[in-house]
């Protein structure tokens, strides 16, 4: 079937994107107590060659755990966004030891700065 395809040299990777939340980070009380949106943008690099050969589930992330592992860490409100996203780092890497590096990206929509801004992000590749 993959006759064509080299798979030894492929990099892959899951990605879930835009997933929303609101939540109750940041430096300003008023922030602690009536909360904000956030969106949170995951690609995560993992071996997907076995389930693409055997269109098995037991060879691929869940999906839906790694949401809830990013969903858990959002609830807990911390000051910071990058406190935010090495908590949800850490707990990937706890949870899923088979992956091995991603990027992650925590964004803050409306943040309360003076001028025009649609919204602030921190970004970290691991």
């Amino acid at each position: 079937m993959y006759a064509h395809l080299n798979l030894t040299e492929m990099k892959t990777a899951i990605q879930l994107g835009n997933m929303r939340f609101y939540a109750f980070h940041g430096v300003n009380e008023q922030e602690n107590r009536v909360g904000n949106n956030y969106t949170v943008q995951l690609t995560v690099k993992a071996s997907l060659k076995q389930a693409m050969l055997t269109d098995d589930i037991s060879d691929t992330l869940n999906y839906a755990e790694l949401y809830e592992t990013v969903r858990k860490e959002m609830e807990i409100p911390s000051r910071l966004l990058e406190h935010v996203a090495g908590r949800i780092i850490l707990s990937i890497q706890n949870r899923f030891p088979e992956i091995k590096g991603g990027k992650l990206t925590v964004t803050k929509e409306k943040p309360p700065i003076s001028g025009d801004v649609e919204s602030a992000s921190v970004v970290i590749k691991w």
